[in-house]
């Protein structure tokens, strides 16, 4: 018997799917807002300033912000990571006295809270 050659033939390569759990959804950093609080030892001159400074809030909407926190207690005033909200709030808690009102005994008060998601 005469011996042939035998080609060996591997069969094709496939890609693996892959599944749905294996795909990353990027994960979104939670959002904090600043808010700001309000009481009776500060000027709307103060506040407005203290935004413009901080923030960089035109002098409308600081105007705005002003007006609300006085109207309702309390006002977003920036959002953003838990970080940076926590910087921002020191920063008002460091602003320091109104000079505009002699028995004002420091800065503003303010706290961060968990912004809700967008969308929702």
């Amino acid at each position: 018997m005469a011996s042939a050659d035998v080609e060996t033939i591997a069969p094709p390569k496939t890609r693996e799917k892959k599944s749905q759990k294996d795909k990353s959804t990027p994960k979104l950093i939670p959002r904090y807002n600043v808010v700001l609080l309000d009481d009776d030892d500060h000027t709307y001159d103060y506040v407005i300033e203290m935004l413009r400074k901080l923030f960089g809030h035109s002098r409308e909407t600081a105007f705005q912000m002003a007006c609300e926190v006085d109207a309702t207690g309390r006002v977003i005033v920036y959002t953003a990571t838990k970080e940076r909200a926590e910087f921002k709030r020191d920063q008002i808690h460091a602003y320091g006295a109104d000079w505009r009102i002699p028995h004002c005994q420091g800065s503003m008060s303010a706290i961060i809270e968990p912004a809700e998601p967008e969308g929702l």
